[in-house]
């Protein structure tokens, strides 16, 4: 890689991280597995960045990247399983606010993977439903249905929760 593209990769890593932790942890809920899919997600996108920086805009690609490489750990929860007998030994210096609520983000984690991805994506990154479907790499109809679901999946467990605290 020439120095140019590399001093452009560590720029758009330090423009992006935090937004891309954040959607990862929305996504996985736990910000040490978000910071490990924007760390892998970065070294993918290290690979290819003089190819994909040709081309125009990498944002939409960069959530794509994150995006499979979160599925591919939903795809393989038997290797990211750990045994938690006992308390966590460190505790973040710091909490980043994520605009969502406690409870919002118990009832995120019981939506399914894909819905998920399209709630995140379309509401909390607040992302058009077009740029959704490029990151999806689907239809728009697939992003709305899905989304449309997703969030009827919120709902259900809401009211779940709401009625078992009543």
């Amino acid at each position: 890689m020439r120095a140019g593209d590399d001093a452009d990769f560590r720029e758009f890593a330090r423009a992006r991280a935090l937004t891309l932790r954040r959607t990862a942890y929305l996504l996985c809920g736990d910000w040490h597995l978000a910071e490990d899919l924007v760390q892998n997600a970065l070294l993918k996108l290290h690979r290819v960045w003089p190819r994909i920086t040709r081309r125009g805009p990498v944002d939409n690609y960069a959530r794509r990247v994150l995006l499979r490489c979160w599925l591919d750990e939903q795809r393989r929860p038997w290797r990211r399983r750990e045994r938690r007998d006992g308390v966590v030994p460190d505790l973040p210096s710091f909490t980043l606010e994520t605009g969502i609520s406690d409870p919002l983000l118990r009832a995120l984690a019981e939506v399914p993977p894909k819905q998920r991805a399209a709630v995140v994506l379309r509401y909390c990154a607040d992302l058009p439903v077009a740029e959704v479907a490029a990151v999806l790499r689907c239809s728009e109809g697939t992003v709305r249905s899905q989304a449309s679901r997703g969030l009827e999946t919120l709902r259900g467990v809401l009211e779940h929760t709401a009625e078992r605290s009543a």
